[in-house]
């Protein structure tokens, strides 16, 4: 009988000490699984923060990138309109002098160039007040992506239409008008100076959350997966980004260029 009972106790001690253990692992699992979450959030929350830090750091770049090109776009408009209008200004006043004083017979050959000299400083005018943010704003984005086009048109495309979708809808910020608007510049330049194009159009189309804007040409176009990224692509993307624009540019060998961009607005 003793020996039972010591079997029994012996037997209820190895119990006891077995839910001990289980019950001492559980809760060293328990805090290891605690600690490991906790760890996990703690590194994440960090990571998150750095990731947050670093976009706010390139957008301090992007941002500082972007108004030293429009200070220095500003500053070659007023180059343009102060300096070189009046030189062709004044060459213009003097070729009419000058016309004024030679024979009947040679003043129609003072024409042509008369003209030529008159367009350019048209021409030099037009692009001054394009390079000035001062003025795109004045403006408006619509009217200034229609002298755009005017006068891209006049010097190298056969037609250059637009097209408004929608209720016109404002901007998150002034500043990003002028954002969209170099960006559509850049394409167009791009088409007059690569694509080869004779024809672009450009179309704003105003949904209820976000201005769909697409604009195309039809130029020779190239291979989106093999051309080399060049600045001007990389222009658009970044400024694109930083008023959290969507960009997409599509084309193919003798394709012409599709470019889509949307903004939200709101």
């Amino acid at each position: 009988m003793v020996q039972t009972g010591e079997r029994l106790v012996s037997t209820a001690s190895e119990r006891y000490l077995l839910v001990y253990m289980v019950t001492v692992l559980v809760i060293i699992t328990t805090l290891v699984i605690v600690f490991f979450i906790v760890f996990q959030k703690r590194k994440n929350k960090l990571l998150l923060d750095r990731i947050k830090q670093q976009q706010a750091f390139e957008e301090e770049i992007a941002q500082a990138q972007t108004e030293t090109q429009e200070q220095t776009l500003k500053n070659i408009g007023w180059e343009l309109h102060d300096n070189i209008g009046q030189m062709l200004s004044f060459a213009n006043m003097q070729l009419s002098i000058l016309k004024m004083q030679v024979a009947d017979e040679v003043k129609d050959k003072f024409k042509d160039t008369a003209d030529a000299l008159k367009d350019s400083l048209n021409e030099v005018r037009a692009l001054s007040r394009t390079l000035n943010n001062d003025v795109v704003l004045n403006l408006g984005f619509e009217q200034s992506i229609t002298n755009e086009l005017n006068r891209l048109k006049k010097m190298k495309f056969e037609t250059a239409t637009f097209q408004i979708i929608g209720e016109k809808r404002a901007f998150n910020n002034n500043k990003h008008e002028i954002i969209l608007f170099r960006i559509l510049q850049e394409f167009l330049s791009n088409s007059v100076k690569y694509a080869e194009a004779k024809n672009v159009s450009i179309t704003l189309d105003y949904q209820p959350n976000e201005l769909l804007i697409i604009a195309k040409d039809d130029g020779k176009g190239f291979d989106v997966d093999t051309i080399e990224k060049g600045s001007g692509l990389i222009n658009m993307k970044s400024r694109a980004a930083l008023i959290h624009a969507n960009l997409d540019i599509d084309s193919k060998p003798h394709g012409g260029v599709t470019l889509e961009i949307t903004y939200p607005l709101v």
